[in-house]
């Protein structure tokens, strides 16, 4: 017990012991120090222990749910075309996510950052309580955080969180011209000889990489993936969205009231974008039936350089979907060995559908990733340059799938042999990947 005989002392004395108590308690628990700090200034550096740097768990998987099970984040990128800023790609319920922060470490000295995130929901939802999300954050100054992890709160301990590595911190050459991104693949996809017709149509049109955001598919499919992943043209990234939320194969809330549609198409169409920023010169943004089939160019480069030159500072270019109807038969190269292999021989298949009066003809398109902010499936949202419309004599959309127009009869279609010019390589190439995975 201490005696005083002045208060004066006495209350000095008392001073000096409280302020010993809190040192050593600071000093046993620096998470409590850090909260205390952040509870005065949300918004502050706070060290951490030392041998501690980047502290979290490294994320494993290609969708992480927070703890909150309305936010579940995909990657973060950094982006400096507006700031120095990290843009985390998620999927968010649209109304019960009200408030985020991102914990920036920075390196070398291992201090946590917090910052309160802006959530920006995609206009495109269509109806679905969930959809593709924003969440950007500044990031501090004298620090280039390598990683990020996304909480409901300013405070905690990072220790639990989840976190993500920064891509795209340093711009680089673009090792490719063409990357495709395909989303999502589910359904035991089984349609095996139209994919491998896509594929090698693609790389005799010039593309690098392929990009598959696969939910699920057939054993055979497996198979054709493993080696195009062999050979480096394939980079595939799981995407098991129906393990987390209830997923629609359809577009619209109307037609499948699920938490969201297309089997999060759009959110893995974005990640995709970003993914590719700083290693592909333009990204093409279509589904494993489509081609963008050039008709005045032998390749999408020569193409591309053409349409660059009339177009300057063009972002996003715009090509018309057609309908092939798979129902609608030439069959001018009917290989016995093919009919062996689940799937459609787009080789047989020439005629396509006129366009409906007042129907929307969707679009799918090839962009400047660089110049692209968010995008849709037929559309960009926000971008930093202009959209184009590529006429239809320079190139279209050859979409062979099941007809939009059944009823048609067949002098009603229009004959399209375009497809043939490619038929020599084309078969040979197809012969080569069944001969290793199928035949």
């Amino acid at each position: 017990m201490i005696h005083c005989g002045k208060k004066r002392i006495c209350a000095v004395a008392t001073c000096i012991l409280i302020f010993a108590t809190a040192l050593i308690c600071s000093w046993k628990d620096p998470q409590l120090q850090n909260n205390i700090t952040r509870k005065i200034f949300p918004q502050a550096a706070t060290a951490s222990p030392a041998g501690q740097l980047c502290r979290g768990k490294p994320a494993q998987d290609a969708i992480t749910p927070l703890t909150d099970n309305r936010t579940f984040i995909v990657s973060a990128y950094f982006d400096n075309r507006e700031g120095k800023v990290t843009r985390v790609i998620g999927i968010v319920h649209h109304e019960d996510v009200k408030e985020l922060f991102c914990w920036f470490c920075c390196q070398p000295n291992g201090k946590t950052y917090v910052s309160k995130a802006t959530i920006d929901v995609h206009s495109d939802r269509f109806g679905f309580p969930y959809g593709a999300a924003d969440i950007v954050c500044s990031e501090p100054e004298n620090c280039d955080p390598t990683h990020v992890s996304i909480h409901q709160s300013p405070l905690g301990n990072i220790d639990q969180l989840p976190s993500f590595e920064i891509k795209n911190r340093k711009a680089e050459p673009f090792p490719v011209d063409f990357t495709v991104c395909i989303s999502a693949m589910f359904g035991h996809y089984n349609n095996v000889l139209q994919f491998v017709q896509s594929m090698e149509m693609y790389k005799i049109l010039g593309v690098q990489k392929v990009v598959i955001y696969k939910n699920n598919c057939s054993h055979l499919m497996e198979k054709v993936l493993r080696l195009y992943m062999e050979e480096g043209t394939v980079e595939i990234i799981p995407w098991p969205i129906n393990s987390h939320l209830r997923v629609s194969s359809k577009w619209h809330f109307s037609m499948d009231g699920k938490d969201i549609g297309y089997y999060g198409q759009i959110t893995a169409l974005n990640d995709c974008l970003y993914r590719n920023m700083q290693r592909s010169k333009f990204v093409i943004l279509n589904d494993a039936d489509e081609i963008i089939l050039p008709l005045k160019h032998p390749d999408w480069k020569t193409m591309m350089s053409s349409l660059q030159e009339q177009n300057p500072g063009t972002a996003v270019f715009l090509f018309e979907n057609h309908i092939f109807p798979e129902s609608i038969s030439t069959p001018m190269f009917n290989i016995s060995s093919w009919n062996t292999v689940p799937g459609v021989n787009i080789l047989n298949h020439v005629h396509r559908e006129p366009d409906r009066k007042d129907v929307f003809n969707p679009k799918k398109m090839i962009v400047d990733p660089r110049k692209v902010i968010q995008t849709s499936v037929h559309s960009v949202l926000h971008a930093y340059g202009n959209s184009v419309n590529v006429p239809m004599d320079v190139a279209l959309v050859y979409h062979c799938r099941e007809p939009l127009q059944a009823n048609l009869p067949r002098e009603s279609l229009i004959r399209d042999t375009t497809l043939w010019r490619y038929n020599s390589s084309l078969i040979m190439n197809v012969n080569k990947v069944l001969y290793q995975t199928v035949l």
